[in-house]
């Protein structure tokens, strides 16, 4: 990797004199150093004219009116420059390794942090002259840190953190027993149980289905690697040692992950089939909304979606727009995830509770190493995550903003992912070109894993060692896929 990202800095210092966004003032003539230096073959401070900037952007801030409001209001700025930022109109997972060099990727790209990384190798992105930008202060060391890469101890990043992903819990509070107050309220503290810990959130959910055959408790497609690993983590599992950075050692099974397993094949035996595919994942806005699920797992990010959804089902009752959308916003509650119990057993009476950890990521923009644009490119970077355009997108999307001054003045949900951040609980996705390796495997397991909870005579994993076995396994396939099927 290493020998990679040298062979890039050497291929950016033979780039010439390319123009760069009035935001390197910061990089002052007399710095002489590498990275200076770097991007300076890069960024000059003469920004391009007459120049269109096509922007890869989320299909949710596309489809919610925010990418449109942004551009907008970029190109309005910049309109005595003729710069004009469009949208690149592409799928949002399309491959800049497979597009730029013919011509057909963006100029800018809005993806997750792992995402992003992934063409550090290749030389498909540009450095980010970081430190010259507004919102460097404001993101805090630990975001940087999925987009950065060092080399010969000098930092590069390689793009700019935008919002924070990670597992929430959504849930109906209207869906909640009438007496949960006195019957579901162990502690005291005015919150339910069933949204604080799995014990009860299981307990719930399997009254639930017993009751009422149509109506389910807690609902996720569990094949879904990025919300069912963090139940791994949880008890010692994690991808790569060496926090994430060495892909010569994969350790899903490690610890006491299988434990974790266990609590997934105990949460899926009070689901329905549809958690072994993305059933839920694409049906989980409208069974939310008509009351079939009481609460699912999903990111921030998507909060508009469910209170689209469950603002139409109550105008189907016959409220108004306005009530509707007010009772959406009442009942439809996001919350940090439910503790674990430190054993793994979701029927244990009075269990000691530990938090859960989650896989999350980092989602920024990046400069294709392909624009012949890349000051206009850094231009629209620095003003996408400026904090009035933060708070913008945090407003119509519901994201998690990067900034600590945005996510300070949205509160609330923002400062429970933040102290997770912090605290450790939020695993950030790997930042190496060998985490595309992980998911095919895994997934395959946790597929495997929600249908045994469906089979009779069958079953494969009737104990924890079948369990390890199985983690064993997709360890060892993720490895060879990266060592020796590669080679």
């Amino acid at each position: 990797m290493k020998r990679f990202i040298c062979i890039l800095l050497v291929a950016l210092l033979s780039v010439g004199q390319l123009t760069g966004c009035t935001s390197t003032e910061a990089l002052d003539e007399k710095d002489t150093s590498d990275q200076t230096n770097a991007l300076k073959s890069i960024y000059n401070g003469e920004l391009e004219k007459n120049v269109t900037l096509r922007v890869l952007e989320n299909d949710t801030a596309i489809e919610q009116g925010y990418f449109k409001q942004l551009i907008d209001a970029f190109n309005e700025k910049y309109k005595d420059y003729g710069i004009v930022a469009v949208d690149a109109n592409m799928d949002q997972r399309s491959n800049l390794a497979d597009d730029g060099p013919y011509g057909y990727g963006p100029d800018v790209l809005y993806q997750a942090n792992d995402s992003i990384m992934k063409y550090v190798k290749g030389k498909h992105i540009y450095p980010i002259p970081a430190e010259s930008l507004e919102s460097f202060s404001q993101i805090p060391a630990n975001a940087w840190d999925a987009y950065k890469s060092e080399v010969d101890g000098k930092t590069y990043y390689m793009g700019v953190p935008v919002n924070v992903q990670t597992s929430m819990l959504f849930y109906r509070k209207d869906m909640l027993p009438k007496d949960w107050e006195t019957k579901w309220d162990d502690n005291k503290n005015k919150m339910p149980d069933m949204v604080e810990n799995w014990n009860s959130l299981y307990k719930y959910s399997k009254s639930i289905v017993e009751s009422d055959t149509g109506k389910y408790g807690y609902m996720r497609s569990l094949f879904d690697v990025y919300f069912s690993s963090g139940f791994l983590f949880s008890y010692g599992g994690y991808v790569f040692g060496d926090h994430n950075t060495n892909p010569k050692e994969v350790g899903l099974s490690a610890g006491n992950a299988e434990v974790g397993a266990n609590v997934l094949l105990k949460l899926a035996s009070v689901m329905n089939e549809e958690c072994i595919d993305d059933s839920i994942t694409v049906n989980g806005y409208s069974k939310i909304a008509d009351g079939s699920y009481f609460a699912t797992m999903t990111t921030p990010d998507v909060y508009t979606l469910f209170i689209k959804e469950l603002t139409l089902e109550y105008e189907k009752q016959g409220k108004s727009t306005e009530e509707a959308k007010a009772l959406a916003e009442e009942n439809l509650v996001v919350a940090g995830l439910p503790m674990l119990p430190a054993s793994g057993d979701l029927t244990e009476e009075n269990p000691e509770l530990m938090p859960q950890k989650a896989m999350g990521g980092i989602n920024g923009y990046a400069i294709s190493a392909y624009t012949k644009a890349p000051n206009a490119s850094l231009a629209f970077v620095e003003f996408a995550t400026s904090y009035e355009m933060i708070m913008k997108r945090q407003g119509l999307l519901g994201s998690i903003p990067a900034r600590s001054d945005a996510a300070k003045a949205v509160g609330g949900v923002s400062e429970i992912v933040f102290n997770n951040l912090n605290e450790g609980n939020i695993v950030v996705m790997p930042s190496i070109t060998e985490m595309v390796q992980v998911w095919s495997p895994t997934e395959t397991f946790f597929t495997d894993l929600a249908k045994d909870a469906f089979r009779t005579s069958d079953k494969k994993y009737t104990s924890l060692e079948e369990l390890k076995s199985g983690l064993k396994v997709v360890d060892q396939q993720i490895y060879d896929a990266i060592h020796t099927l590669s080679n």
